[in-house]
């Protein structure tokens, strides 16, 4: 109450004070040399200019009482200034400004200078009172004085200002086009309120659907690592279980014959199992880890072939932390043993071997077995599934691929990039 007031006190005190002068320098030079008293006209017209500001000014306050909730000084101005956060780096935060100032209805003009962070623009003044009125066609009193002596248009001033890597802020100024003495006179209706309400809406709206947005993508991205874990888990599962009932039925078959040679192939099972099983889940695992479990595995195959199979192993210590797939490393022997050494009458030797390739690890498995042949060189479930766990849980970083070995035989090539676990243990190695 007390603010619309004194709004109220200041522009009729403006237009009377005026109207005093003018009545002044109108009796000094038009009535006194005709010798008559004016007093009872000018007391006339100065009830009709103080009832036809009074009217303005409470159209004035109604339209900003509707559009704001409350009525201060700051809401009854005719210019508004905001400073607005913004979630988002500054060349982002101008995009969104630039875009909420051109959706406002009767924006004419918008020029944007995204170097300088800066938008300006002219808006066509929206008279909320404006137009004829429908049951009698005359036009409003205080739009007459609106059209007639204010702005016909608004104007908009937005400047971002960079608030770090991630934040930009940006000051909003919107006032009319006239001078900023007019206001002593003139109101505009709330216009520039509604105006500056209007794009701080629409920036919040931006910034909610944008948050919005980001979480779908964080749920969505959630449920697909969910997803690929399961089926790392479930390609994971076809590749170990096969390899314990074949053993245990070895074993089984050797506690007959050769009784010794059972022995020792369970305690190289339970130094198998001790590298497997706490990695069933795909948990991240190293190059030394899977090469001990590797030649575990070789060990147990050594009893079932003897001679036939032999190992050589050139890893350096430096590269046996780097990350490397779970069970990814045997993978490759067995598919070297499986379909290269096994059918070839005299066997072979399984080369295991990691170099340094820029800024990721080769590790190549090897055998001069029977090759690509029509007994040989099988490239099924085993192989895919290293594929797949690759592209699920590296993407494009890593590759795989299989060539030819000279003179005969397949080499198989990993590649990871060089990520050290650096609570993992160096493994040391030796040449079998």
């Amino acid at each position: 109450m007390i603010a619309s007031t004194f709004h109220l006190a200041r522009l009729l005190l403006a237009w009377l004070g005026c109207y005093l002068f003018f009545c002044i320098l109108a009796n000094e030079t038009i009535f006194e040399p005709l010798d008559r008293d004016p007093g009872g006209y000018f007391a006339v017209v100065a009830l009709l200019l103080g009832t036809w500001v009074a009217s303005g000014v409470f159209s004035h306050i109604r339209r900003v009482r509707l559009v704001a909730g409350a009525l201060n000084g700051s809401t009854l101005s005719n210019r508004q200034r905001r400073q607005i956060e913004i979630p988002f780096e500054a060349g982002e935060a101008f995009d969104l400004i630039d875009a909420a100032i051109r959706e406002l209805p009767g924006a004419e003009i918008v020029d944007s200078a995204r170097d300088s962070l800066q938008v300006r623009a002219k808006v066509t003044r929206i008279d909320p009172y404006g137009g004829n009125d429908r049951n009698t066609g005359e036009r409003h009193v205080a739009s007459w004085a609106l059209d007639h002596f204010g702005a016909r248009r608004n104007q908009i001033l937005a400047t971002v200002t960079p608030n770090g890597d991630d934040a930009g802020s940006v000051t909003l100024i919107c006032e009319p086009e006239n001078a900023a003495w007019t206001d002593l006179f003139l109101v505009d209706h709330g216009t520039n309120l509604e105006n500056a309400e209007a794009i701080a809406r629409a920036i919040t709206r931006r910034v909610a659907a944008r948050r919005r947005g980001e979480q779908a993508q964080v749920r969505q991205s959630a449920t697909e690592k969910e997803l690929t874990v399961a089926k790392l888990n479930l390609l994971h599962a076809q590749v170990e279980p096969h390899f314990l009932y074949n053993t245990l039925a070895s074993a089984q078959v050797l506690t007959r014959s050769d009784p010794a040679r059972a022995d020792e192939m369970l305690g190289n099972l339970i130094q198998y199992l001790r590298h497997s099983l706490p990695r069933t889940e795909d948990a991240p695992s190293t190059i030394g880890e899977e090469l001990e479990r590797a030649r575990a595995y070789l060990d147990i195959l050594k009893i079932r072939m003897g001679p036939r199979l032999q190992l050589q192993v050139d890893i350096p210590d430096a590269l046996r932390g780097v990350l490397f797939p779970t069970m990814m490393l045997q993978t490759l022997v067995e598919n070297a043993i499986k379909h290269g050494l096994e059918p070839k009458p005299g066997g072979g030797t399984v080369w295991i071997l990691a170099r340094q390739v820029d800024s990721a690890v080769a590790v190549t498995v090897a055998d001069d077995g029977r090759g690509f042949t029509a007994e040989g060189g099988g490239t099924g479930v085993g192989l895919r599934n290293v594929r797949e766990r690759l592209r699920l849980a590296y993407g494009n970083a890593a590759s795989f691929s299989i060539v030819a070995n000279f003179p005969s035989g397949v080499a198989a090539t990993i590649m990871v990039p060089n990520a050290v676990n650096s609570t993992a243990d160096a493994v040391g190695g030796h040449h079998a």
